[in-house]
């Protein structure tokens, strides 16, 4: 039997939530499809479990940093269990009560693995769906990284969903999970190894504010190997192995990190290959998502639109960015493409202690667009707000542009550096200049209250 919809959404995530619910208010038939449990990466094995990770050992950290300053009691320590159940409070349940919700409203659900048949015809199992649209919103998978024992690597989502937290954990990669991670993992207890190819890990954050990043984190314990390539992981019985190297040439500067758990860290990837997007003629972008024009149709089949991890080019991959986009699909479902996505003022963070965090340009973006700016660039550390809370690596470096003192750019490390950042984010998305930002009187002492001095 065939079932016949207005709208097919692949994938029940941010973006996914964000085509299906308004469409579904307009009077379409939606149909919801998910070969994972309904919510998301985000919801259930991202973000927001990551957070309450995060939110636990920064306790732990923030304990431990003022013995002496006041505390006297024993500096506490991270029960793993604990943590673990109190995360699946957050989580269990979930995708249960959001099937639910698209159901109440009257969507069709079908969970299972969806591949193109026809330009919008799809299979799910046995049966067969055909939309008159269909939006693909499947998010992101790791990166597959080609190396022998590639099969021994743990997903973030694994280490998310861990129970027991293993003595020795090795980090592949040096992005956002690996240092959020590694700050978790080493404050629990566990021996941590970061091995990142690159000279410079988070490659998209400011050199000047990652290097203090690594300092932190190598404070706590960690073993940051920057320029050391992961070659393979072995598994050696009661442990695993990973091979790497720091020469240029095969068989020069070879190492080997024994560790109990090795966790993916190396990037992720639009998770399209098993749609069969050739069936529907969808053609993919040089970043292997689908490829869209402006209004984040597909160039190749009109039918079809993405939104989220899986648009080839776009915003950052971030949830909120994911719900924009997802929100700009619906509407130019509903209204005709009349309607794009906005991605100036975006801001991102990586959610460490204290957290790291962007927005806008950086020195090189503004000279390559050939700005004229004045950047203010210092160590905090010795700052109050920093000194109060016994933080000592913090910085901040912002960019202003000459003559029309619109910000340009900001970047933070420090206490509350993911709050700070959204105003930043507002001055940057609304063209807000700098004196607009210092003519502000903020509540004293917060994080806020520091901006007028960063510009």
């Amino acid at each position: 039997m065939t079932v016949e919809v207005d709208l097919i959404v692949v994938g029940t995530g941010s973006a996914g939530q964000s085509v299906a619910s308004p469409c579904r208010e307009a009077g379409w038939s939606v149909m919801v499809v998910d070969s994972d449990p309904f919510g998301g990466t985000c919801q259930l094995r991202g973000c927001d479990p990551k957070k309450v990770l995060v939110g636990v050992s920064e306790l732990i950290d923030w304990g431990r940093r003022m013995q002496g300053k006041g505390l006297t009691a024993p500096a506490p320590t991270l029960s793993w269990p604990d943590m673990a159940r109190f995360k699946r409070t957050f989580t269990d349940g979930v995708a249960e009560a959001m099937d639910q919700s698209f159901k109440e409203a009257g969507m069709l659900t079908v969970h299972g693995r969806a591949r193109f048949v026809g330009p919008t015809t799809l299979r799910v199992g046995d049966e067969t769906y055909v939309g008159r649209h269909v939006v693909i919103a499947a998010g992101a998978r790791h990166a597959p990284l080609g190396i022998p024992g590639e099969e021994h690597l743990t997903t973030s989502s694994g280490f998310l969903g861990l129970d027991a937290l293993p003595h020795r954990v090795a980090f592949v990669g040096g992005g956002y999970i690996a240092f959020e991670l590694a700050h978790v993992a080493a404050r629990a207890g566990a021996e941590v190894t970061v091995l990142h190819r690159g000279r410079r890990p988070l490659e998209g954050f400011d050199p000047d504010l990652v290097a203090q990043m690594v300092h932190t984190t190598q404070d706590l314990g960690v073993d940051v190997r920057l320029g050391t390539s992961v070659n393979a992981v072995e598994n050696r019985g009661s442990e695993l192995v990973v091979h790497a190297g720091t020469g240029t040439e095969p068989g020069l500067g070879e190492v080997e990190v024994a560790a109990d758990l090795v966790v993916h860290a190396a990037g992720r990837v639009p998770e399209v290959d098993d749609l069969d997007l050739g069936a529907a003629g969808v053609v993919r972008g040089e970043k292997g998502g689908v490829a869209v024009n402006e209004y984040l149709q597909s160039v190749s089949n009109p039918a079809v639109y993405a939104a989220g991890d899986a648009v080839s080019s776009g915003g950052l991959p971030l949830t909120p960015v994911g719900g924009m986009q997802g929100r700009t699909v619906a509407a130019n479902l509903l209204n005709g493409n009349t309607r794009t996505p906005n991605y100036l003022g975006i801001p991102t963070v990586v959610f460490t202690t204290p957290p790291l965090a962007r927005v806008g340009l950086d020195e090189a973006a503004a000279r390559a667009q050939g700005l004229q700016f004045t950047m203010h660039h210092e160590d905090t550390s010795a700052w109050y707000s920093s000194r109060r809370v016994g933080l000592t690596h913090t910085g901040f470096k912002t960019l202003v542009e000459d003559g029309t003192g619109r910000v340009l750019g900001a970047h933070l490390l420090g206490p509350h550096a993911e709050e700070i950042i959204n105003i930043f984010a507002l001055a940057v998305r609304k063209g807000l200049s700098a004196s607009d930002l210092k003519d502000m009187v903020f509540a004293y002492p917060t994080g806020a209250s520091d901006i007028r001095y960063m510009l």
